[in-house]
């Protein structure tokens, strides 16, 4: 692992510092001396570890901004004390003294404070590298955690069996697409789609052979979709596809090529069974009115999808553009 390090310091500082830390194939080091940059850097692409020049203007402010930074409190900061009046003082009184500057030194923000004390070359050399593997160890564990939370947030937003993004993701990213349609002024769509007559499949061939459906069913939906298309599974055999930058007549246009490219093909489920299943589905644009989560916008496009499916299943309706298309109304189940 290369770790990344910020020298809060002057170039002169910098050469003082262990020969160790020059090693480019270890560490990446940076140094800069005016606070506003460092911090501006710090920000941008915050490093591993960050060293500082006590003597240098900006030191302890930089130590206390970093303590108040929640999200970078990873960061492992080393306060290097070299200004000479207080190193003078150290060596004028006794340990009491040291210990209360070095508890002040932590109070402000700093994880460690090194005395860089003439003459103790080899000393401050070996406990700056001490500390140093400190805050590779902290970086590592910060990685390692954020690679777990990556892979925990993937499993709570996913759905298992299809795959797709699940009904809390579609809660957490609708209102961010609304927010953001909003914002640019762009349109929004949706569709929610149900398998016609799913309970039969199941009752007549079980729940295994079912599930397989779904499977098949999304692998086809997702493979016909536009790149800016997220599909969801809402529940059971129902999904939820958010169109971004998609006006109604566009939704519209999407939903009818779903409705025929799952109908015209039935699904292998294994050699000896194919099934074919239509689906019905209601679309729906966001409007003014509509709720920054999604409710009324969601709720609008289910009411279209119950009329669908009343009407004759294997329909799109979106009453939002009146327009609908009638197909065949029943389910056909195939096997040989």
């Amino acid at each position: 692992m290369n770790i990344s390090i910020l020298v809060f310091g002057s170039e002169h500082f910098l050469t003082t510092l262990p020969d160790q830390i020059h090693d480019a194939s270890t560490f990446k080091v940076e140094a800069i001396a005016n606070l506003n940059q460092a911090v501006s850097q710090i920000q941008v692409k915050p490093p591993d570890i960050i060293l500082v020049q006590a003597s240098l203007d900006g030191s302890m402010e930089l130590c206390n901004w970093l303590k108040e930074q929640i999200k970078l409190s990873w960061i492992h900061c080393i306060l290097l004390e070299d200004r000479p009046e207080l190193i003078t003082l150290r060596n004028q009184n006794d340990w009491e003294w040291e210990l209360e500057m070095n508890a002040s030194a932590l109070q402000q923000g700093a994880d460690a404070y090194i005395w860089q004390l003439p003459g103790h070359t080899t000393i401050r050399h070996r406990l700056l590298l001490a500390q140093l593997t400190v805050g590779v160890r902290k970086a590592q564990k910060y990685r390692d955690l954020i690679r777990t939370n990556d892979l925990l947030s993937a499993i709570a937003l996913a759905d298992s069996l299809t795959e797709l993004n699940n009904r809390r993701a579609l809660e957490w990213d609708l209102p961010r697409q609304i927010n953001k349609a909003r914002n640019k002024n762009n349109p929004l769509s949706l569709i929610i789609l149900d398998v016609d007559y799913f309970k039969r499949v199941n009752d007549t061939y079980g729940h295994l052979v079912g599930d397989r459906l779904l499977q098949l069913l999304c692998t086809r939906i997702r493979h016909n979709l536009r790149f800016q298309d997220t599909p969801f599974r809402y529940g059971g055999e129902e999904f939820v596809i958010l169109l971004s930058n998609t006006s109604c007549q566009e939704a519209m246009v999407v939903a009818h090529r779903l409705n025929r490219i799952v109908s015209e093909q039935p699904f292998a489920i294994n050699h000896t069974l194919a099934i074919n299943v239509t689906i019905s589905l209601g679309t729906a644009c966001l409007q003014a009115e509509d709720d920054l989560k999604g409710t009324s916008l969601l709720g609008r496009a289910d009411k279209y999808l119950l009329q669908a499916k009343s009407s004759g299943r294997n329909r799109v309706i979106g009453c939002d553009c009146q327009s609908q298309l009638s197909r065949s109304t029943h389910l056909q189940v195939l096997s040989s």
